[in-house]
């Protein structure tokens, strides 16, 4: 006799096999879960990290200005440009109407029939250039004429191409800011989201530490500059630009903003002074002076020479220092500036 075993028993067995099941994938969540989840970065890390991308976004800010100045001089060549070629279209216009008026009257008269339909085709400075040897020797009776036609021709084919060089360079200048702003606003982003992984007071101590300005402002007085001389006109427009924003590529005037560069290249401007317009170029140009001289209106570079801010005196500098910031004035004594801190130059 077979025994079948009871329902009772066959249900007992299945609720343990669920109930052990149900524990088991729970378990494999919980290790799944403690496995993948990324470990939060500690301060130190975000620190490091953050450091990279002020640096990073310190550099592209200065390229961009760098694009923006090279953008700002072809465009003045290329209005060059224009103008020249307006010039010498005239002038070609004007001597193949000549010409082509007396090759004209000519063929009337049964001769220089070549000569007229040569001209007539000849709507274009390559078109004269490719004839120019049957032109010249068509034109045996208005030799020096021809000459100086084919010159103008010359003149103003190399005045096209000139402008289409300068068209294409502006072309791909305006590709290269748009890529240093690209990689700007990537860097901005990035940090954002690193500091906001951290408290409020976490992050006013990370930015402390890897930013300019980094709440490093100070309400220390300073003695004033007699504003009678360049460096005290300059220093005396800086202090006027206190609170005004910062905004990468900005020259002002206030409250369009300033980037750091652009702060101190307005400011000596103010006093008369012309001064490159990146901190790259500044630094090339400037006459470079011990940190131990420092002087009111000093110029003081930071990171790589990518970060510039003007001494006012008593330790302390007036500085456009980051996206999100103001101009404000900062000590000397701040962490960012003190590890970063390149050298001086003086307009």
């Amino acid at each position: 006799m077979v025994t079948r075993p009871s329902i009772r028993s066959s249900r007992v067995f299945r609720c343990i096999t669920g109930a052990a099941g149900v524990a088991l994938v729970g378990g494999l969540i919980t290790y799944s879960t403690a496995v993948n989840a990324s470990p939060k970065p500690t301060i130190s890390q975000v620190t490091a990290q953050v450091s990279k991308l002020t640096t990073q976004e310190n550099k592209a800010d200065q390229q961009y200005d760098q694009v923006n100045q090279q953008l700002v001089s072809a465009n003045d060549s290329l209005k060059q440009v224009d103008a020249e070629v307006a010039k010498d279209q005239t002038q070609f216009n004007t001597m193949r109407n000549d010409i082509a008026q007396v090759a004209a009257a000519a063929y009337e008269d049964g001769s220089m029939t070549s000569m007229a339909t040569l001209l007539t085709s000849a709507t274009s400075p390559q078109v004269v250039l490719s004839k120019a040897a049957l032109l010249v020797e068509l034109s045996s009776t208005r030799y020096s004429e021809m000459r100086q036609f084919i010159s103008a021709a010359r003149q103003l084919n190399g005045a096209q191409q000139e402008l289409k060089r300068t068209e294409a360079a502006i072309s791909a200048l305006r590709n290269q800011r748009k890529a240093q702003a690209v990689s700007l606003s990537k860097a901005l982003s990035q940090k954002k989201s690193l500091l906001a992984t951290l408290t409020a007071p976490q992050q006013q101590t990370v930015e402390a530490a890897t930013s300019p300005g980094g709440g490093q402002t100070t309400t220390h007085v300073t003695d004033p500059v007699p504003t009678s001389s360049e460096a005290g006109q300059a220093v005396a427009f800086a202090y006027s630009q206190l609170g005004c924003p910062y905004v990468w590529g900005a020259t002002g005037p206030c409250p369009d903003g300033y980037d750091c560069s652009g702060l101190v290249m307005t400011a000596w401007a103010h006093a008369g002074v012309s001064i490159p317009r990146d901190t790259y170029e500044q630094w090339a140009a400037l006459t470079h002076i011990p940190l131990s001289d420092l002087e009111p209106g000093d110029l003081i570079y930071f990171n790589g020479e990518s970060h510039v801010g003007m001494y006012v005196g008593g330790g302390d500098m007036i500085d456009a220092p980051q996206t999100g910031e103001n101009v404000e004035k900062v000590s000397l004594s701040g962490s960012w500036y003190q590890e970063n801190e390149d050298g001086a130059a003086r307009p």
